[in-house]
C-alpha cells in the first residue's frame, strides 16, 4: 500500500530556522521541497542569501577525516559527546594547524620516494652496461642515447649496424618483449643517426645527472637511499598517526557537529523568506508521512514562535505527493521488482501485494518440485538473513510455492514415486475437449488462469481510471468496462466449450461481443460527447477514420488473443520441468534400478539453477507485459527524506 502523505508548511522568524530544524525537524523524515518553486500562488517569497558560516570548517573536517582514513584510525561508533559550535570550530582549526607542517614534510618525502623509484626503475633496465654513467653523461665528442627497441625490430636494427659503422649499440637487458641498451654516435653526425634509429622504432629514455659508477652500482646506491627515505616516511606517518590518535574522540564530536550544522544551514537553500510588518520570516515546506506530520504539528503547536500547517492536498502545491511504499513483511521484498518497473504515482494502486502473490504463484506452478522448492526456500532465507537481500527473500517465497505445487504434482527432486500427486502429474494429465480431442490439462488450466488474471487486471484498470477521474477511459478503453465485457464474454464462451454447455442466445452475444467492440471503435467521438465538447472531435476524413478504426480494432483483438496464449508458457514450463527431471533420472539409471546418486545430485543442481533462472525471468516478463501494462503506469516519484538526524 502507499503510505498517506501530508503537505507540511512551517514558518517563523528568520533567525529561528536553525533552532526549529535542530529541535523539531531533525526528529522526523521529511522530503523538503523548494518553497520558491512549489508554492505557486505566493509571489512575495524570496530566496535566502546568507552564506553558510560552517562550510569552510566542515570542508576542513572532511580533509581531516580523510587523514584518519589514510592512517587507518577508525572513528568511534558511539554517539558523539556534546559540544558547542565555537569549540568545534576551534578544534578543527587547531588540528589543521598542528598537522600542516607534518603533512608538508610527509608530502616532500613521498615526492622524493617517488622520484627515487622512477630513477631506480629506469637504471635497472641498463644494468648490463659495464661503463661508468658519470663518464658517459659527460662525453665531449660522443653522443649517447639510452632507450629500448621492440624485439620485432631488433634484427632490422642490427642489420643496419652491420652495414654501417657510424654508431655502436651496447645491449644491456632483454625484458618484456624489449631489448634495452645504449648507442654511441659521433656528435658531428648525431642528428642524422638519431633520425635513422627513430625510423627503426628505437624509443629513447633520458637519464638524469647525478649517477656514479656503473648502472649496477647506481641501482645499489638508489636502493640504499630508497631504504633511508622509506624509514623517514614511516617515522613521519607514525608521528601523524600519534597526533590523530590523541584527538580521535574530540575530532569525532567536532566533525559530527559541524556536519550537522552545515546540513541544518543547507535547509535554507530549500526554504524561502518573506517580510511582514517589517519583520522577516522563513517558510519551509515538504511532504511527510501522515503519522510523522501529525506528531510534528503536535510538537510545534505549543511553540509561540512557530506556526505549522498540514494538509492532505493543497491547490497551491505544484508537485504531486511522493510515493512511499508500506507493505507487510511477506510482500515487502517484491517492492524491488515494482521499483524496477516504476513506482506507482500517489493516486495509483500499489501493485506490490498483487505482484507478490501472482509472481510466487506462477513461479511455483512452472517450477513445481517439493525437494528443489525447499532448497530454494533455505538458500533464499539464508541470503535474506545474512545479506539482507531482497532478492534472496523473493527466492525463499518462490521456493515455498514451488514446494506447494511440488506436493500437488507429486514430485520430489524429480522422483514421482515417493509421494502421491494431490492434484495431477503435469506431463501425464490429459483432458478431452469437445470438438478438439485430448489436450494436456495443464495447458488448459494455465490459459484459464491467465484469462482470469487479465480480467482482474482490467478491473484494476477501471478502478484506477475512476480514481483519477478519467471516466472516458474507464468506459471505452480496451482495458476499461467495454474491454472487460468483451473479454468476459470470451472467457464464458471458452468455459462453455470446455464444459460442453450450449452458448447463450443472440441477445446475450450482442451485449458481450458486439456492443463492447462498437464502444471501443467509437471511443473518440463518444469521449467527446460525454465530456460535453463535441467540437474536440472533428475527423478530417470520415473514410480514413473508419479504416483506421477497423485496423486498430483488429489489433486489439489480436492483442487479446496473443496475451491469452502467452499464459500457455506457464503450463509449458510445468511440463518441461517434469520432462527434464525425467531425463535426469533416466541418465542416472533410475529406470534400471541402479541409481547413480552423484548424477542425481548434479542433475538436480543443473536443473534447479538453469530452469530456476529461466522461470524467474519468464514470470517477470509475464508480470510486466501481460499484467502490469493493462492497468499500471509507474510514473511516481520516490519519497526521499532529508534526514537531518543522520549524516550523509
Amino acid at each position: 500500500m502507499i503510505e498517506p502523505m501530508y503537505f507540511v508548511t512551517v514558518t517563523g522568524p528568520k533567525e529561528d530556522l536553525e533552532r526549529v530544524t535542530d529541535r523539531y525537524l531533525s526528529q522526523y523524515s521529511i522530503q523538503l521541497e523548494n518553497a520558491l518553486t512549489i508554492l505557486k500562488n505566493n509571489k512575495k517569497l524570496r530566496p535566502f542569501t546568507d552564506a553558510d558560516p560552517y562550510r569552510e570548517y566542515f570542508a576542513q573536517s572532511e580533509v581531516l577525516k580523510s587523514d584518519f582514513q589514510k592512517a587507518r584510525i577508525a572513528l568511534p561508533d558511539a554517539a558523539p559527546s556534546p559540544m558547542d559550535s565555537a569549540t568545534a570550530v576551534q578544534t578543527i582549526q587547531t588540528m589543521e594547524e598542528q598537522l600542516r607542517e607534518p603533512k608538508e614534510v610527509l608530502t616532500s618525502i613521498q615526492d622524493e620516494k617517488h622520484q627515487l623509484e622512477e630513477n631506480l626503475a629506469l637504471v635497472e633496465q641498463f644494468i648490463g652496461l659495464n661503463y661508468d654513467l658519470n663518464t658517459i653523461l659527460h662525453f665531449n665528442f660522443l653522443q649517447f642515447r639510452f632507450g629500448r627497441i621492440a624485439n620485432e625490430y631488433y634484427a632490422e636494427m642490427m642489420e643496419y649496424l652491420n652495414a654501417r659503422n657510424d654508431s655502436i649499440f651496447s645491449t644491456c637487458k632483454e625484458y618484456d618483449d624489449y631489448v634495452w641498451g645504449v648507442y654511441f654516435v659521433p656528435k658531428a653526425i648525431s642528428a642524422r643517426v638519431d633520425a635513422v634509429y627513430a625510423s627503426l622504432h628505437f624509443e629513447r629514455f633520458y637519464l638524469p645527472d647525478g649517477f656514479e659508477g656503473t648502472p649496477q652500482e647506481a641501482a645499489d646506491s638508489l636502493r640504499a637511499k630508497l631504504a633511508e627515505v622509506q624509514g623517514a616516511l614511516q617515522r613521519e606517518e607514525n608521528h601523524i598517526r600519534s597526533l590523530l590518535t590523541e584527538k580521535t574522540d574530540v575530532f569525532y564530536s567536532a566533525s559530527h557537529l559541524l556536519e550537522q550544522k552545515s546540513r541544518f544551514f543547507g535547509v535554507r537553500r530549500l526554504a524561502a523568506c518573506y517580510t511582514h510588518n517589517h519583520e522577516t520570516y522563513y517558510i519551509l515546506c515538504g511532504w511527510m508521512p501522515q503519522n510523522d506530520a501529525i506528531a510534528l504539528k503536535q510538537q510545534l503547536d505549543p511553540d509561540p514562535q512557530t506556526y505549522c500547517s498540514i494538509e492532505k492536498e493543497s491547490p497551491d502545491v505544484m508537485k504531486p505527493p511522493p510515493t512511499k511504499l508500506k507493505n507487510a513483511s511477506f510482500f515487502r521484498p517484491f517492492e524491488l521488482f515494482v521499483e524496477m518497473y516504476g513506482l506507482p504515482n500517489y493516486k495509483e494502486m500499489d501493485p506490490t501485494i498483487l505482484f507478490a502473490l501472482t509472481y510466487s504463484f506462477f513461479f511455483g506452478f512452472m517450477f513445481g518440485d517439493l525437494g528443489q522448492g525447499l532448497c530454494l526456500l533455505v538458500i533464499g532465507s539464508v541470503l535474506a538473513w545474512k545479506k539482507k537481500s531482497r532478492l534472496g527473500a523473493i527466492i525463499a517465497r518462490c521456493g515455498f510455492f514451488s514446494a506447494v505445487f511440488g506436493t500437488l504434482f507429486g514430485s520430489v527432486f524429480g522422483f514421482e514415486d515417493i509421494i502421491p500427486a494431490l492434484w495431477l502429474r503435469p506431463a501425464k494429465a490429459l483432458l478431452r475437449v469437445p470438438g478438439i480431442g485430448m489436450l494436456n490439462a495443464v495447458f488448459i488450466v494455465a490459459v484459464l488462469i491467465g484469462m482470469l488474471m487479465i480480467l482482474l487486471m482490467m478491473g484494476f484498470s477501471i478502478v484506477n481510471h475512476l480514481h483519477m477521474h478519467e471516466s472516458q477511459d474507464a468506459w471505452f478503453d480496451t482495458n476499461g468496462i467495454s474491454g472487460f465485457l468483451f473479454y468476459l464474454g470470451i472467457f464464458v464462451a471458452v468455459l462453455s466449450v470446455l464444459m460442453d454447455v450450449r452458448l447463450p442466445g443472440g441477445g446475450v452475444l450482442w451485449i458481450f461481443f458486439v456492443v463492447p467492440l462498437l464502444l471501443i471503435f467509437f471511443k473518440e467521438p463518444l469521449s467527446a460527447l460525454c465530456s460535453g465538447n463535441r467540437a474536440s472531435f472533428k475527423p478530417e476524413n470520415p473514410v480514413m477514420f473508419f479504416v483506421q478504426g477497423f485496423f486498430e480494432l483488429f489489433e486489439v483483438l489480436l492483442s487479446y488473443f496473443s496475451n491469452t496464449l502467452s499464459f500457455v508458457r506457464v503450463g509449458a514450463f510445468a511440463v518441461s520441468h517434469a520432462s527434464m527431471m525425467g531425463v535426469v533420472l533416466m541418465l542416472s539409471g533410475a529406470e534400471t534400478g541402479t541409481i547413480s546418486w552423484p548424477a542425481v545430485v548434479f542433475g538436480n543442481l543443473f536443473v534447479c539453477a538453469m530452469e530456476g533462472l529461466i522461470v524467474g525471468i519468464q514470470v517477470l516478463r509475464l508480470e510486466y507485459y501481460e499484467l502490469f501494462s493493462r492497468f499500471y503506469r509507474g510514473d511516481g516519484r520516490p519519497f526521499q527524506p532529508y534526514n537531518l538526524s543522520q549524516s550523509q
